[in-house]
């Protein structure tokens, strides 16, 4: 099976409707024999789901890993925020929470 020259990071998962299995191509499949750093559309025909056995017209583009979230053309609006990956917002949305709490319990220490 060959591989496409692009760094695999670069490349786009695809997600498997029946089952939720991503295919991605920084890893490859290990149970039909493709290689790592083999993208989607390089794959043969007849490749089907190692989960579930969907054939390939049965995946949804996802997207690459690490992405921000939500429809290319929304990217450009709430502040900046939308271009976040999921990681950074967590860590704002969780960091931001944190941050609260340790607010709140400081209004122990006022006399």
């Amino acid at each position: 099976m060959s591989t496409q020259a692009a760094d695999p990071k670069t490349l786009d998962r695809y997600e498997c409707l029946a089952c939720g299995y991503i295919y991605e191509p920084i890893k490859g499949d290990d149970r039909r024999q493709v290689s790592a750093g083999t993208d989607f559309e390089s794959l043969p025909n007849d490749w089907r789901c190692p989960v579930c056995g969907a054939p390939k017209p049965r995946f949804k583009n996802i997207g690459t890993a690490g992405a921000p979230s939500g429809f290319q053309e929304n990217l450009k609006y709430g502040l900046g925020v939308n271009t976040l990956t999921p990681g950074q917002k967590n860590l704002l949305i969780f960091g931001a929470l944190g941050l609260a709490v340790l607010f709140f319990l400081s209004l122990y220490g006022i006399q």
